[in-house]
């Protein structure tokens, strides 16, 4: 399947790799743009998901260490 659908002569995104990299606000306003309803949930990579359908859930799959972790 595509990133996108043709639905009633427009198109429906389904998926966004040019979010990849981006922060998680970056990613969640371009989301937004294309899926306006989109029920948008953060979870770390490697987390255990239900394996439900929801048309308008999109996840955002987050990993990277951004800055050293440290004490205090």
């Amino acid at each position: 399947m595509s990133s996108s659908d043709d639905v009633a002569g427009g198109c429906k995104k389904t998926s966004w790799p040019e979010v990849v990299g981006l922060t998680i606000k970056e990613a969640k306003e371009i989301i937004i743009k294309d899926k306006p309803d989109a029920d948008i949930v953060v979870v770390p990579v490697g987390s255990a998901v239900t394996e439900d359908f929801r048309p308008n859930r999109v996840r955002i799959f987050v990993g990277t260490v951004a800055e050293i972790p440290h004490v205090g």
